[in-house]
């Protein structure tokens, strides 16, 4: 890999002789004397290490740095200054430089900065490479699916994840909105420091405001001791705010503020607490039609509405249904200690049916009642709720009655047709031998 590198500097011969310094150390080196160019040339095209000087005509060294760490968080920057001083050596560090050195610079110095700061970055991909690899995409486990709609749904969050941006998830109750939010954290820069989930639609206003910001002691009766509210305690993490739609307007009001300003006031107090978080949004109502109703602040939605992700409901993608089951089972089985290893097809065909209002959620929970209930080693269409079975009764009637053998070839060929006719997605879906599955399909004429 080769390393890019700036050299910004308002003196030719000191960008010069940087240059053939660095390039023979086999960097890729372009040279600056103006801070807007190189800030437009960063734009385009992103540097691993930049040597910046503290003074240029056009702009201030500092701001410039600030701005390289805006633009990319990664770049190591070495200060150099002709006016060498403790107090903004310190402040060059806090803003995120690697380095601080003063002119006249000594050559065998810079090349001994330029080399640590590619071996800190060098380091820093090796680790990132590692804890990919082996995290894979345990993020998204939790997530069951294998329909388009759910591999269009792992693409966005792989996409967004990385991106240190607010993100809006938005669907209906049961869709899995909490589990996206902890995916994009599990996946993001941030995924070693706290998640914090929080529900909007759970609390009085002036628990929200206590929950939230925290409070200091003698803030209000009952406040005899200082607490530390949700927000402050997911420093350096994600903060996910679940049912959005449901926060009074008052407390919009705060929200935007430390959206805005990155900074909280406890219940009581005068000192404005930094914060380093993100936020991740998520509702089941239509924002937008909220906003035109008066019922959400305009300027909260767009600052929330960075990124969208809207969920599908498990009507949208049945073919997902089967492996949802057998995830279902194999849990509840785990947790209620019972030997319950699968679903017969007459239960199956009636859950792949459902129109589920309540989504996944409900699903989940029709399958623990049936592992419960259930006093064999297969869930039959028995074990399932009475409301369920009579529809599953009135269809039939409605259709004609059919064989179980018939019954069985049509099903197999749904799962077929779902599957692409993807053999072993199809024999995983019916929980039998591949073997199995190829002579059915020769019985029934399916091959």
């Amino acid at each position: 890999m080769t390393f890019k590198l700036a050299i910004v500097d308002d003196e030719e011969i000191v960008c010069r002789r940087l240059s053939q310094a660095l390039l023979r150390e086999g960097f890729e080196v372009e040279a600056f004397i103006m801070g807007r160019s190189f800030l437009e040339r960063m734009v385009q095209q992103p540097f691993d290490i930049v040597f910046l000087d503290m003074r240029l005509p056009d702009l201030d060294g500092l701001d410039i740095l600030s701005r390289i760490k805006a633009l990319r968080s990664e770049t190591e920057v070495i200060i150099i200054t002709g006016h060498k001083s403790v107090e903004t050596a310190v402040e060059a560090i806090r803003k995120g430089a690697y380095h601080y050195i003063a002119k006249p610079v000594n050559l065998a110095e810079i090349r001994l900065l330029a080399k640590g700061a590619q071996d800190k970055i060098s380091m820093r991909l090796e680790n990132l490479q590692l804890r990919e690899a082996l995290k894979g995409d345990s993020g998204l486990t939790s997530i069951i699916g294998n329909s388009s709609v759910i591999q269009d749904l792992f693409a966005m969050i792989r996409k967004v994840a990385p991106v240190d941006c607010n993100v809006l998830v938005q669907g209906a109750s049961g869709t899995g909105k909490a589990l996206v939010a902890r995916a994009i954290h599990r996946l993001s820069p941030r995924m070693d420091r706290p998640f914090v989930a929080f529900n909007c639609g759970s609390f009085a206003d002036e628990l929200i405001n206590s929950e939230l910001f925290g409070y200091e002691r003698g803030a209000f009766t009952g406040a005899t001791a200082t607490k530390v509210g949700l927000l402050e305690s997911a420093a350096g993490g994600t903060v996910f705010l679940d049912e959005i739609g449901e926060m009074p307007l008052n407390m919009q009001v705060k929200l935007l503020h430390v959206i805005q300003e990155r900074q909280i006031f406890h219940v009581g107090g005068t000192k404005p607490i930094d914060l380093d978080i993100r936020i991740i949004a998520a509702t089941n109502k239509d924002l937008k039609h909220e906003v035109e109703q008066g019922a959400f602040r305009e300027d909260l939605y767009f600052r929330l509405n960075v990124v969208t992700i809207a969920l599908p409901q498990l009507s949208e993608r049945r073919e997902d249904i089967p492996l949802l089951i057998r995830h279902f089972i194999e849990k509840y089985s785990l947790a209620f200690h019972k030997q319950v290893t699968g679903m017969q097809p007459q239960a199956l065909q009636i859950l792949v049916n459902y129109s589920y209002p309540g989504n996944v959620r409900e699903l989940e929970n029709i399958v623990e009642r049936a592992v419960a209930l259930t006093e064999s080693e297969e869930i039959t269409a028995h074990d399932l709720p009475k409301d369920l079975q009579k529809l599953e009764f009135d269809t039939l009637e409605g259709a004609g009655l059919h064989s179980l053998e018939e019954m069985e070839r049509r099903y197999i060929e749904k799962v077929l047709e779902n599957t692409g006719y993807n053999k072993g997605l199809a024999a995983k879906i019916l929980d039998v031998p591949r073997t199995t599955l190829w002579r059915k399909m020769k019985l029934f004429g399916l091959d």
